[in-house]
């Protein structure tokens, strides 16, 4: 076994050191330093010198579930993502999970679906007890996501036998990405498992500086800093992916005291005859143009190739006029009437919790009476001795006023069920076209009927012929057939100005992809959003399809983590969004979580490229070309 060791990564030496010393551990590192490799090397270790012990690995995405299986296929070894984690060793406890929902939506620590509190039985008549979906239907006994995390941490901390079986399963827990990990995640690992006399080792791997979601518990300070968790650092500081200038330039954004190297291995991405690649920064700013195109023209990158090159935005929003499904997004988004909607549901529930007396309305009274007895107001403007009132906004807005009549008369207890959320268009971004979707996905049923019809049209295109015919049923026994259906596929190709209703109703009548159930349904069931999205141009849904099926060069930020790609332009534009500051990121203003929040959007930005990076500033104030310029040098800041 000595000999085994001595062939790994001294960081990993240095992890099953503490692992023999019986403590938990952490292995921090920056982008691109290989942490994905370490957690192979020290999965495969523990289960050579364990070969009777099961390891948990727990990951963010299914992505990294998959490259960890293909890398380590072993039966001693489950890996998968924390809320499956979660879910897999709480689910047989029935009654504890009914009992603990109960308790917890009555304390209002999960959304409350009633308006009293529950009884102690309240689901024990559901015939498949509580689920775990895609969704939240509280009342169906469906919970999602962010439900697991305040479920799971709830039942481990009261049931001491999930912590004993728990522990009896696995010897290991291994945690990658950790800084993405939920804080009741962390709680759950070492404190209340605590609770169990069982030995485990805990392991995390991961960098606080990619600590990009606020729902993740970015460090694991409060915990190093106490002897009762026992949790050893250990420091990976080679860089393997990024050249010279951009491992220099995530040093000085860097507060952790971690400093990158290049790789000492000369057959590193990095390396060329054993030499760190160079690299390549230019900072471009315009005070007319918002435009980046002339950019790309100067660029000289192949934008076309989105495996490779990525230009990279804060948010979908920013994207959308750029890709071309600008509208779609602003219904799924931006609707000013769901908008209303919303912020009468936060003032009731704003007023409930204040002890505020509560406006009174029935069931029965109109979406238009409760917007009057609410009589909210928009934010108070400079100059303006009253805020204006956000019905009279809408009132003066001729389309605005289109989309309020067509709500104004409905029972206000339809109109709160109307929900809309840019998730229900755009979950499930791909970054390029080969790599493959996640399970399960938030898509509204008619995105996703949008999505069979599109896919079917690319199946015929690719002369996937047997994938087309499996998936539309269509029949061919005939040349004539074959002719009516290219002659189908061709007027579904060529769009022109057709609405997404018209080509619907198009691909139902040529077979290319019927109407089922839930299309249907989803017309009946929610005919305001269907009437808003059936009015849209196709050609505007095809730009969305190829661009969360990685057919385009864009991505937003957040989404880019934990890729790499040989040329990155990042845009540097908030978009209106108060929670980053980019002028502040250069003229180092700014203080508390958006500067570092800003701060670590942009070092994972940077640390994506492999060759290349390219930055975009419109219209800056001279401090922040100032600012530019220290960072990158004068030379690499250009006017355009």
């Amino acid at each position: 076994m000595v000999e085994e060791r001595l062939k790994l990564d001294l960081e990993v030496q240095e992890i099953l050191s503490h692992i023999d010393n019986g403590d938990n551990f952490l292995l921090s590192g920056g982008a691109g330093s290989g942490k994905t490799y370490s957690l192979i090397q020290v999965i495969r270790q523990v289960i050579l010198e364990n070969p009777l012990s099961k390891v948990a690995c727990m990951t963010y995405t299914n992505a990294a579930v998959k490259e960890i299986e293909e890398r380590v296929n072993h039966e001693n070894l489950s890996v998968s993502t924390i809320h499956d984690f979660l879910w897999d060793n709480i689910k047989h406890f029935k009654k504890e999970i009914r009992d603990s929902l109960v308790v917890l939506i009555n304390e209002d620590k999960i959304k409350n679906p009633e308006e009293f509190d529950l009884p102690n039985n309240y689901f024990d008549s559901l015939k498949d007890g509580i689920q775990y979906k895609e969704y939240l239907k509280i009342k169906e006994g469906c919970i999602s996501h962010d439900e697991i995390l305040i479920l799971a941490n709830f039942m481990f901390q009261k049931y001491q036998k999930l912590c004993d079986i728990l522990k009896d399963r696995y010897r290991f827990l291994f945690i990658d990405e950790y800084q993405d990990t939920s804080s009741s995640v962390v709680e759950l690992l070492l404190v209340h498992l605590k609770k169990s006399a069982k030995k485990t080792t805990i392991g995390f791997f991961g960098d606080t500086m990619q600590s990009i979601y606020d729902s993740g518990i970015g460090d694991l300070d409060v915990y190093k800093n106490d002897v009762d968790f026992s949790i050893k650092e250990v420091k990976k500081t080679q860089n393997r992916r990024n050249p010279k200038l951009i491992i220099e330039l995530a040093n000085k954004l860097r507060s952790d005291g971690i400093i990158q190297v290049p790789s000492d291995d000369i057959s590193a991405p990095n390396m060329v005859s054993g030499v760190v690649k160079e690299g390549d920064i230019s900072f471009y700013y315009s005070n007319t143009n918002n435009s980046i195109d002339l950019i790309e023209s100067k660029l000289g990158w192949d934008f076309n190739d989105s495996r490779n090159t990525k230009i990279l935005n804060l948010t979908h929003n920013l994207i959308a006029p750029k890709a071309g499904f600008q509208n779609l997004m602003s219904i799924y988004d931006k609707d000013p009437i769901i908008g209303l909607k919303n912020d009468i549901i936060k003032k009731i529930k704003d007023n409930k919790e204040g002890g505020k007396p509560e406006i009174e309305f029935g069931d029965n009274d109109s979406f238009d009476m409760v917007v009057d007895k609410f009589k909210l107001r928009t934010k108070k403007e400079k100059g303006e001795a009253e805020a204006k009132l956000k019905k009279n906004i809408i009132l003066q807005n001729p389309d605005f006023l289109i989309l309020y009549n067509q709500l104004k008369d409905l029972p206000f207890s339809e109109v709160r069920k109307i929900y809309l959320d840019k998730e229900l268009l755009i979950d499930d971004k791909k970054q390029n076209k080969d790599e493959e979707s996640k399970k399960g996905s938030k898509r509204d049923d008619l995105i996703k009927h949008l999505f069979k019809i599109q896919n079917n049209i690319q199946y015929y295109k690719n002369k996937q012929f047997n994938d087309f015919l499996r998936k539309t049923e269509y029949k061919i026994t005939s040349l004539k057939d074959k002719i009516t259906l290219k002659k189908s596929i061709d007027d579904l190709v060529s769009v022109a100005d057709k609405t997404i209703d018209e080509i619907i109703d198009d691909a139902d009548r040529l077979g290319i992809c019927k109407k089922d159930e839930r299309l249907i349904k989803f017309i009946s069931d929610k005919k305001y959003i269907y009437n808003r999205v059936k009015a849209i141009k196709y050609l505007e849904f095809q730009n969305l399809y190829n661009y969360l099926e990685g057919y385009t060069p864009f991505s937003t930020q957040h989404k880019t983590k934990g890729t790499e790609f040989d040329n990155v332009l990042v845009v540097l534009d908030s978009g209106g969004w108060f929670f980053y500051n980019f002028n502040d990121l250069f003229v180092d203003a700014g203080e508390g979580s958006v500067k570092e929040r800003t701060k670590k959007i942009f070092y994972v930005c940077c640390t994506r490229a492999k060759e290349n990076l390219a930055l975009f500033f419109y219209n800056p104030a001279s401090s922040v070309i100032d600012g530019a310029k220290k960072m990158f040098g004068e030379k690499n800041v250009i006017e355009i």
